[in-house]
């Protein structure tokens, strides 16, 4: 049976976005798969459900790790005023992702 794990990565938007105003920061909720480091599911603080959806479908399916290749893809594809809070969050996440991996899974 594949085992998940779930982690939350958190950064900060700009002072004038919405998610800001509501939420304080941007975070995300991912579910991974620890045999094969892939993103199961994903959900983040938001104002629109077009924006959960659209990242959903950014992450869903990627290996956690490819951090160059999910960098690109935000850089290329999300173009809302929280690029880079996506971004930062992720990479927290992967870093905690990275942490519980090593110490539960090696």
């Amino acid at each position: 049976m594949d085992e998940t794990v779930y982690i939350i990565g958190e950064s900060r938007t700009n002072m004038d976005n919405a998610i800001t105003m509501i939420y304080n920061s941007f975070y995300m909720g991912i579910e991974v798969n620890v045999n094969n480091d892939m993103i199961l599911d994903i959900g983040c603080t938001h104002t629109l459900n077009l924006t959960e959806k659209f990242i959903k479908e950014i992450f869903i399916g990627k290996d956690i790790k490819n951090s160059e290749s999910i960098e690109d893809e935000v850089k290329r594809r999300y173009h809302g005023t929280s690029q880079k809070a996506v971004i930062v969050s992720y990479k927290d996440a992967l870093k905690k992702y990275l942490e519980i991996k090593n110490k539960f899974y090696m």
